[in-house]
């Protein structure tokens, strides 16, 4: 009877055999694996208004000549989501490139809060894609910062801070929109444009909408008999002490109707308070 194959090879040899078929034939291929390779480089995306600098979406600020013609991203040197002439209570800042790099910062912008955010007034306006979107949004200069049409309340007019509204579109804080502006309380029965004139500054209309509140003529006023709803083109405003009691002497009284807010309004029995710039 013949030899079979096994018999004509030494013993020693199979387990070099075994290792040679498992290597030359594999029971199993497996996948191909997706994770070998070099590493992808991060392309930063930048604000591009500056002459002089721009802010990456890392949060680092740089001059346009020291970023890096690959990744476009700012050296990683120096403070990130750096604040520098920043004001931190209105969230204001007097240059765009730093108010972009503040606004980064997570401890100050919530990411879902600012991927809700409006683009636009209008409540169909589209949201932000990003907070670098939002953030590079919001710090441009806005009608918010504006006063007497062209020009700007304040050196601090790149603003990110906001609020929501009542219908859930977001808005800069009243705190921001007041930046730039001086309080000014009035004489009895003297108008917002006089009070303003005396300081040497005008009337800003657009900002006593943000001064028609409680909040702000209890700040500025004593308020001493509460502070009421009413309809009249001299408030915000506070009644002086010796007026009729009538008129409730010492209440500080805010307007229901807005489009009845005018810098020409007085009454000769109330104070005003007034924005001026």
């Amino acid at each position: 009877m013949g030899k079979s194959r096994r018999d004509l090879l030494p013993d020693s040899l199979f387990p070099i055999l075994w290792i040679l078929i498992a290597f030359v034939f594999p029971a199993k291929i497996s996948g191909i694996r997706k994770d070998i390779g070099l590493p992808e480089n991060h392309v930063c995306r930048n604000t591009v208004q500056g002459r002089y600098l721009l802010s990456d979406d890392n949060g680092y600020v740089c001059t346009a000549l020291s970023v890096d013609s690959l990744s476009r991203c700012c050296p990683e040197i120096g403070e990130r989501f750096s604040c520098h002439g920043c004001n931190l209570v209105s969230q204001c800042c007097n240059s765009y490139e730093y108010c972009v790099s503040c606004c980064l910062q997570p401890s100050r912008t919530k990411e879902d809060l600012a991927l809700k955010a409006k683009v636009a007034k209008p409540i169909t306006a589209g949201t932000y894609a990003s907070v670098f979107d939002f953030c590079a949004g919001r710090c441009r200069h806005n009608s918010a910062s504006v006063v007497h049409e062209n020009t700007y309340a304040s050196d601090f007019h790149h603003c990110f801070s906001l609020q929501s509204n009542f219908s859930g579109i977001m808005e800069l804080s009243s705190e921001a929109r007041l930046t730039g502006i001086d309080i000014v309380i009035g004489k009895q029965g003297e108008s917002c444009n006089s009070a303003c004139r005396s300081k040497k500054q005008s009337c800003v209309p657009n900002r006593l909408l943000v001064l028609n509140k409680c909040e702000f003529l209890q700040r500025y006023m004593s308020c001493k008999g509460g502070c009421f709803a009413s309809i009249g083109a001299d408030q915000p405003a506070e009644v002086v002490d010796d007026a009729p009691k009538d008129v409730n002497p010492g209440a500080c009284l805010f307007t229901q109707r807005e489009t009845m807010l005018t810098c020409d309004g007085l009454h000769q029995h109330t104070r005003r308070l007034c924005p001026c710039a």
